[in-house]
């Protein structure tokens, strides 16, 4: 049988600490008085005022500066990168491949080498081959955004974009459920010429294309 439990202290005591801090208290960068004053000020021990501070560190709104004390370094808790992703929309999943993508092509322009333009090669052939089955589509059709990331040769712009891919691949598979359809020579001919653009060394145009492409994506 479940049972009532009562909050921790410190728990408490960081909850009030963050609405001070999100009703501008605070400010970005200011330092937090010291624990014998926020202890009477909440009502708590100096012990359960620094675990409340420990806990707001952890979530990156507070950080101890040796021999400076207690410093604000967020106004308010960033949810985890991971749950947000998951809540997104998909209009918000296209935005963000939009963010990363278009800037990865023309990079790719510029940097690939030849192996990294065979494999941008290779997944668009194999791309082109999976027109029947939504989610083999899905996943070449990752893969090939997922070589022209490579051949932009910036590791967070990578790290960003297989981050973000399991829901990227829910997010398309839902769409493409919602629309219909998939796998048209007009959509895979976007992609060619997307590959087109930086075989040629021409960044304006291949990140130009990337844009039109997942814009055509969003949901009106």
């Amino acid at each position: 049988m479940a049972q009532v439990t009562r909050t921790p202290l410190a728990e408490q005591a960081a909850d009030l600490l963050l609405e001070r801090i999100r009703a501008g208290e605070w400010t970005l960068g200011s330092k937090l008085p010291g624990e014998n004053t926020l202890g009477p000020q909440l009502g708590v021990g100096r012990s359960t005022v620094r675990e409340a501070i420990r806990r707001l560190a952890g979530q990156g709104v507070l950080a101890t500066r040796q021999g400076a004390g207690v410093f604000v370094t967020a106004l308010d808790i960033v949810e985890d990168w991971s749950a947000s992703l998951q809540k997104a929309d998909i209009n918000s999943v296209i935005e963000a491949r939009i963010a990363v993508e278009v800037e990865a092509a023309a990079l790719a322009a510029e940097r690939r080498s030849p192996a990294e333009l065979r494999a941008i090669r290779k997944a668009a052939n194999w791309r082109d081959s999976q027109r029947t089955d939504i989610e083999a589509h899905v996943d070449a059709d990752l893969a090939f955004h997922r070589s022209v990331v490579v051949a932009s040769h910036n590791p967070i712009i990578i790290d960003l974009f297989d981050s973000f891919t399991p829901r990227s691949r829910k997010a398309m598979i839902e769409l493409l459920r919602i629309n219909g359809e998939f796998g048209s020579d007009a959509d895979q001919n976007a992609h060619t010429s997307i590959l087109d653009a930086i075989a040629d060394g021409d960044g304006q145009t291949a990140s130009a294309l990337a844009r039109d492409h997942l814009l055509t994506l969003k949901m009106k």
